[in-house]
């Protein structure tokens, strides 16, 4: 996703002298041909995170669109202060740029995994999120977060679905994508394990269940009305995210749910529930050792349904006239 991310950015470079892009001494070998192309739109900070948000910001208040890089963590956590106060609150148009979300540095430990992030910036007012789940979607967000007002947040991952846009398609910010039918359930996906979620719909057909796939690629704002209708349309709603559970997409379908009063007939989360994720190796094998890669979503699944099959009613007590219950 990052390759597609430069690319779309020299593109933008090209016509448009606002574009400036910051690093914090990261992504050289990815970032080379641009700051060649674009030497004066293109400034490393060295590793000093806070400071990059300060500069960018005070760039952003005097015309520029300015994009910061680094990894997931660094660029959000690091600096969240600077993220709050300076550029949402001024309302500058300084766009965050996490590579390596969820487990996509999974070999350098939990200092690299980015597994908070999209709970901590929705929370932050005036913020766009965004988390694409394919390379498409990573071209189209680029362009569509350089146009749009504001501080945002773009989270880019390791992995990617396999290609989804339909010809002709348009991408459009805080609008869900569905990228499979199916009525039996709805996944819920956002980032690169969309491809995981992909996978499992595959594999369910097998068991005779057709999952409707969402790309929940915006967070923020938030695409309420693609949530109701499957809520509405198919038997449950599970979310799939490499993001702890706690405050990330599958709380804020629940919220949605909730404040719409509109319930699902089945829910589930999935993502990581295990606390930090102490556990180091491939971001493949973290999706197994949490139970997010493809195989667990499709057990979920395929367990929830069972699990929330027709039964018969159960007996409802009667209520006497003094207000105690009968039996």
């Amino acid at each position: 996703m990052r390759d597609n991310f430069v690319r779309q950015l020299s593109e933008i470079a090209r016509t448009d002298r606002r574009l400036f892009l910051m690093t914090a001494d990261l992504g050289f070998r990815v970032l080379d041909d641009f700051a060649t192309e674009f030497p004066r739109k293109f400034l490393n900070v060295g590793i000093a995170e806070q400071n990059m948000i300060g500069i960018a910001t005070g760039l952003a208040l005097e015309g520029r669109i300015v994009f910061t890089y680094s990894i997931g963590n660094f660029s959000t956590l690091r600096c969240l202060e600077q993220i709050r106060n300076d550029a949402c609150y001024h309302g500058a148009n300084v766009k965050v740029v996490a590579v390596g979300g969820g487990f996509s540095y999974g070999v350098l430990g939990i200092s690299h995994h980015a597994t908070e992030d999209l709970a901590i910036m929705r929370s932050l007012p005036d913020m766009t999120v965004v988390a694409p789940g394919d390379q498409w979607e990573s071209r189209e967000a680029t362009k569509a977060l350089f146009a749009t007002p504001g501080a945002c947040y773009l989270r880019l991952d390791k992995s990617a679905a396999p290609a989804t846009a339909r010809s002709g398609e348009v991408f459009t910010l805080g609008k869900a994508r569905t990228v499979r039918q199916g009525s039996d359930i709805t996944l819920a996906a956002t980032g690169g394990i969309l491809g995981a979620a992909l996978e499992a719909a595959d594999s369910l057909v097998e068991q005779g269940i057709a999952c409707r796939v969402l790309s929940i690629h915006t967070i923020k704002p938030f695409d309420t009305e693609s949530i109701l209708s499957a809520c509405r349309e198919t038997g449950g709603i599970v979310t799939v995210e490499e993001h702890t559970i706690h405050g990330g997409l599958g709380s804020l379908v629940a919220e949605t749910c909730l404040d719409e009063g509109v319930k699902p007939a089945l829910f589930r989360r999935i993502g990581l529930r295990a606390g930090f994720s102490s556990v180091v190796g491939s971001q493949e094998h973290l999706r197994r050792e949490y139970g997010m890669d493809a195989v667990a979503i499709a057990k979920a699944v395929a367990e929830l349904l069972s699990a929330g099959s027709p039964r018969s009613p159960r007996p409802r007590l009667r209520v006497s006239a003094g207000g105690s219950a009968g039996r």
